[in-house]
């Protein structure tokens, strides 16, 4: 009981959390490019307000566009329910692992292209096509950067991973582990929208990717989005805390061990996030025809990271 509670509570810290990394990710972008910038809470406040809107539907819109919204959200949040934040006691593994942490992902993404198409609009169904173009690449690529850490642990929970590399903290400083690492980083940036493969800030229609499938969207539909949105981005980047730098995790349900694990993963948000800022003001996002050699380099650096761990064993 106490760990289902504790799992109960990760979900409910995670999706607390996740608009809360946008507006900070926001915030140091904001600093760094010399403007004073939003304050963290912001998306909070562009929440409240967006779910008290009314929505405006386009007379083209089937069920599809409807539903949508509700399966991105639920595949978002049964996949956060997997991730593993404070604790290694994840019963959610009895559940799924990593491949079904995967499938959640793929079909949040599925439903997201379907829902920018189904309005029959021009940047919708492009947006949709990019989407799905750099989806076929950064999938496979996350489900192998962390397939690379599970051949060193004999096991594809996310928890059991998570203990093996806290147990053996040789395993982490191998070089299947750095390669792993490199290949998560690009994709997750891909994956969420981020530069230098999309521009989450862009108000030109012609370069947007997940801005373009979402453009029809309003109201309640919007937020749940942009929640959903949010939350995906903090998952991933506590998948990459807590997988490929686990210390700090509480590996035993007591009040201390707990409460010292939030502060640790609190810290890592914001050491990662501060680093996804940095990046994001360093870099230009690169043409629609380089993203593919781009997420094809991280795809090459995780099948490397898989080979080496098994060749490692």
């Amino acid at each position: 009981m106490a760990a289902l509670l504790l799992a109960a509570a990760e979900l409910v810290l995670l999706m607390a959390l996740a608009p809360g990394v946008v507006g900070y990710t926001r915030w140091v972008k904001a600093r760094l490019q010399g403007r004073r910038g939003a304050g963290v809470l912001q998306p909070y406040r562009e929440l409240r307000k967006t779910f008290g809107k009314s929505m405006v539907i386009a007379d083209s819109a089937s069920w599809i566009f409807h539903l949508a919204p509700w399966v991105v959200t639920a595949s978002t949040v049964a996949a956060a329910a997997l991730v593993p934040v404070v604790s290694v006691h994840q019963p959610a593994d009895q559940l799924g692992d990593l491949f079904a942490l995967m499938a959640l992902l793929i079909l949040g993404t599925v439903f997201l292209a379907l829902g920018g198409l189904d309005p029959g609009t021009a940047f919708g169904g492009m947006g949709s096509s990019r989407e799905m173009t750099v989806a076929a690449l950064t999938e496979p690529t996350l489900a192998i950067a962390v397939l690379a850490l599970a051949l060193t642990s004999g096991s594809t929970s996310l928890g059991a991973i998570a203990g093996t590399v806290l147990a053996n903290p040789a395993n982490a400083i191998g070089p299947g582990h750095a390669l792993a690492f490199a290949a998560f980083l690009i994709a997750m940036l891909a994956e969420t929208g981020r530069l230098p493969i999309d521009n989450p800030a862009t108000h030109l229609e012609l370069t947007m990717i997940h801005e373009a499938m979402i453009l029809e969207y309003s109201g309640p539909y919007l937020a749940l989005l942009e929640w959903a949105a949010a939350t995906k981005l903090t998952l991933l980047l506590v998948l990459a805390a807590n997988m490929f730098a686990p210390w700090g995790i509480a590996t035993a349900i007591e009040p201390g061990a707990v409460a010292r694990s939030v502060g640790v993963i609190l810290a890592k948000l914001l050491v990662l996030a501060t680093l996804l800022a940095v990046l994001e003001t360093r870099v230009a996002k690169l043409r629609l025809f380089r993203v593919p050699e781009l997420l094809a380099v991280s795809f090459t650096l995780a099948l490397l990271a898989a080979t080496s761990s098994f060749f490692s064993r």
